[in-house]
């Protein structure tokens, strides 16, 4: 049997958490591996890929072509224990604020599913939506949760689950999530470099 529900949704990067969790995780890649730089000619090319488009998956494996499980095991705890501390002070909060009204609280993120779960696994989300990286391949998407994937993505959850939502509120930062805040009765657009409202 079919069921509504009110659900809240949260974006990560940059509107639960200062910086990018994805960023960052490179960044570290490049300081302490040669690997990453053996691999630039092919992650510049991606980049000009993806700012032509941001949507475009190729783009996104060839900046990530690097990545191999060794360095996802290695390197993604230190960078996720060092990004836990960028989280916004509300964020924790506001989910339990949330909760207490008796809305389903949904985290969906473009971040990988290597690191965001475990950037969120104390704030009590009730299902964490990310991007899906194959294990033995963690640069190669399953699934590219970015932009209207976000839809997408919620759209399984609730079949899956046999529920019809009604999004409450959405929050997010930037333009990519402009697909599933228009489907929020409020948007929260949440400014990047102070986590508040904006």
């Amino acid at each position: 049997m079919v069921k509504k529900a009110n659900v809240v949704v949260f974006d990560f990067d940059g509107t639960l958490s200062a910086s990018d969790s994805n960023f960052e995780f490179g960044r570290y890649c490049f300081k302490h591996s040669l690997r990453p730089w053996l691999f630039l000619p092919i992650f510049l090319i991606g980049l000009c890929i993806y700012y032509v488009n941001k949507h475009s998956r190729i783009a996104r494996e060839l900046m990530r072509l690097f990545l191999t499980p060794k360095m996802v095991k290695k390197f993604a705890p230190i960078v996720i224990r060092e990004h836990k501390k960028r989280r916004f002070g509300w964020a924790k909060s506001q989910v339990a604020k949330e909760h207490d009204a008796g809305n389903i609280c949904i985290l969906i993120s473009a971040g990988p599913n290597y690191t965001v779960p475990k950037l969120v696994a104390d704030m009590d989300f009730d299902v964490i939506m990310t991007s899906e990286m194959y294990e033995k391949k963690p640069w190669k998407f399953k699934f590219m949760c970015w932009g209207p994937d976000k839809v997408v993505a919620l759209d399984r959850w609730a079949k899956k689950n046999k529920i019809v939502p009604h999004v409450v509120r959405s929050y997010g930062d930037s333009k990519s999530d402009k697909y599933i805040m228009a489907l929020a009765d409020t948007p929260v657009w949440i400014n990047r470099k102070t986590g508040l409202p904006k």
